[in-house]
């Protein structure tokens, strides 16, 4: 794994999750070593990566270690009640690396927060409503305040919701999970990770400052989505449930509580972004073609 133009290039990922994975791949040439997290190990060396344990709460003698080497670190694991787990365990110790050149920082566009399917961009006000998405916005003070600190650029990741393989709409098809609510004037951005990885790679490539919105050009109903995955398959799609009247968990309603329009431009102009899935359109008439869905 190793590149000549890169022998002192580090990169350590704190939460090897769906996300992370592809990023993970993405950027495999930049770095001399990846150092990838996860709550539990199977084996400690897959796809070229180190593995290491961090439980959200300890950090032990070798992931100090690879705090300590590291030139970039990126995390990817939700903070919870109590903070950001990594700016809780891991703070002092990255204050002290002496190797760091740059931070990034997965969030959400949960952040902004409710605006009537407006549209929002990295300058409007965060509002956030839910508890998951007030966590989001404290943590990324918290990575700012730090690494404005010691001085390190910090990339910031507002990522609308994930899907590609494995995870989307004709996944949830295939399992009988097909669910169309419909709730007047509601839509959502989506983002297929692919995208984001390309977009990390940009990123870091550019040592990025500052906060972007990752994001499709296209919020739409997430009915229309079902609807079309449906089509493809040549399959009817369910009946339409009213979102007033749905039996639906408390988490998925709160989804529907914040209806905004998310836009991507600066990440086209300041990162180059050029996105390989603009639409959801276009994202699963390849997954169904190539049969990459899975």
């Amino acid at each position: 794994m190793t590149n000549k133009n890169n022998t002192n290039n580090h990169l350590l990922i704190f939460g090897h999750g769906y996300a992370a994975s592809a990023i993970g791949r993405k950027v495999l040439q930049r770095f001399q070593s990846i150092t990838v997290t996860n709550r539990t190990i199977t084996s400690s060396i897959t796809n070229g990566y180190k593995h290491l344990v961090f439980d959200g709460n300890q950090i032990d003698g070798a992931l100090e270690q690879a705090i300590e080497i590291a030139t970039h670190v990126l995390i990817s694991i939700a903070p919870d009640a109590e903070g950001d787990p990594v700016l809780r365990a891991a703070e002092e110790l990255l204050r002290s690396c002496a190797n760091l050149q740059w931070v990034g920082y997965l969030s959400t566009v949960g952040v902004y927060g409710d605006h009537q399917g407006a549209w929002v961009d990295e300058e409007t006000k965060c509002r956030p409503a839910s508890a998951r998405s007030v966590e989001r916005l404290a943590a990324e003070k918290g990575w700012q305040k730090l690494t404005g600190e010691i001085n390190i650029p910090l990339t910031i990741f507002r990522l609308s919701g994930i899907y590609g393989p494995g995870r989307n709409a004709l996944v949830n098809m295939e399992k009988g999970r097909s669910r169309r609510l419909v709730k007047k004037g509601q839509v959502f951005n989506r983002i297929h990770r692919d995208d984001i990885a390309t977009a990390m790679d940009k990123a870091i490539g550019l040592k990025a400052a500052g906060i972007f919105n990752i994001t499709d050009d296209e919020p739409a109903p997430p009915q229309d989505v079902v609807s079309y995955v449906h089509k493809l398959h040549g399959i009817a799609p369910p009946p339409e449930i009213d979102f007033d009247t749905a039996d639906i968990t408390p988490m998925a309603r709160s989804f529907y509580g914040e209806n905004k329009r998310v836009s991507n431009e600066k990440s086209k102009a300041d990162l180059a972004m050029q996105y390989a899935w603009p639409n959801y359109r276009s994202a699963f008439d390849a997954m169904w073609n190539e049969d990459t869905w899975r």
